[in-house]
């Protein structure tokens, strides 16, 4: 099976759900303990207890400047230095398999799956990301997921973080004009 790259765009998987695979340095348990660890979370994604079990609370502490020192954009600028808290609940909890919850945003919320494949000693993270309210939203959401899976892909590879703010704006309107052929 081929996978893409480190840096591979999401694709529409339907007309409200977008999804990324990224094949990542192993084992499993490795980049399980990135999506569920506080202390290891916050240095790709969001810090935040994480009840470990279905149903339990998932809190996700948005504090950007815990992996950058960028300027972040202004609309941006207050969750970047002060956070921004989002309480979710877990929907499925497989470890090291798949960590299902729900996800804070338009209208209802939606929801984002975590899937973890081993392939040798590299693992291949799939992230699908469902029940979004529009393509402003799937927009947003893909752009904010590309950048965060790079760091977490440069963090799990013992690189420097690449560039998160300066490749947002991009990325954003990189995935406005995918996402408006589709």
């Amino acid at each position: 099976m081929k996978h893409a790259d480190r840096d591979a765009y999401g694709v529409v998987e339907a007309p409200n759900v977008v999804r990324f695979e990224r094949l990542l340095p192993g084992p499993a348990e490795r980049i399980w303990s990135y999506l569920t660890e506080a202390d290891k979370r916050c240095q790709w994604l969001a810090g935040g207890a994480m009840e470990e079990r279905v149903g339990g609370a998932a809190q996700l502490v948005f504090r950007h400047a815990d992996f950058t020192d960028e300027t972040p954009p202004d609309q941006y600028r207050e969750m970047n230095e002060n956070g921004f808290v989002s309480e979710g609940r877990i929907l499925e909890w497989d470890p090291p398999r798949v960590l299902a919850m729900t996800w804070p945003g338009e209208g209802e919320g939606s929801e984002v799956r975590f899937e973890l494949f081993p392939e040798g000693d590299r693992v291949l993270l799939v992230v699908t990301h469902s029940r979004l309210a529009g393509r402003g939203e799937m927009v947003n959401v893909s752009g904010g997921w590309h950048a965060h899976l790079a760091v977490l892909d440069a963090v799990l590879s013992g690189r420097p973080v690449p560039p998160f703010w300066a490749r947002i704006t991009a990325l954003e309107a990189e995935y406005e004009q995918r996402f408006s052929q589709t």
